[in-house]
């Protein structure tokens, strides 16, 4: 007796959908380390900030004193104030960081959200919601630091 033939339902591959799943596990994981970056630099940019307001009051008031004393040359004071603001230069960097950080991390979240989508489909809910990739392929155009002048806040 010969059974009827009967045809088995194609299962939907495993293998893409755990790789999806591998993947966005790492998107998710860059995601979550630039995070952390953004918070070292927000920490180092706050340090850095304390310390310059810090010594520009300092030589301030020193080169006043000098000023107030005859015969006191100043030179020294106002290189030491000049190097100090050509520092400031370096302030920029923490903000050009953040812009490019959070454009990443936009674009890596998106990335991931779209992976599972199109991998794992909607659920009961209804469609899985993706936010769109950033517009602009890149925040920040700059990529050294040039001494110039800087406004500060």
């Amino acid at each position: 007796m010969s059974m009827p033939d009967q045809q088995i339902p194609e299962a939907e591959p495993v293998f893409p959908l755990l790789l999806a799943a591998e993947l966005q596990d790492h998107l998710l994981s860059a995601g979550n380390d630039l995070e952390r970056l953004q918070r070292l630099l927000n920490d180092a940019s706050e340090a850095l900030m304390t310390h310059f307001y810090g010594a520009n009051a300092s030589l301030n008031g020193l080169l006043h004193q000098a000023a107030a004393m005859p015969h006191v040359d100043t030179r020294a004071l106002h290189d030491a104030m000049q190097n100090l603001a050509g520092a400031v230069t370096a302030l920029q960097f923490q903000d050009m960081a953040s812009q490019l950080i959070h454009h990443t991390h936009h674009r890596l979240r998106s990335v991931a959200d779209q992976l599972a989508r199109e991998a794992m489909g909607g659920d009961d809910e209804g469609e899985t919601i993706v936010e769109a990739p950033p517009v602009r392929p890149n925040p920040v155009t700059q990529d050294e630091m040039d001494a110039g002048s800087v406004e500060l806040f």
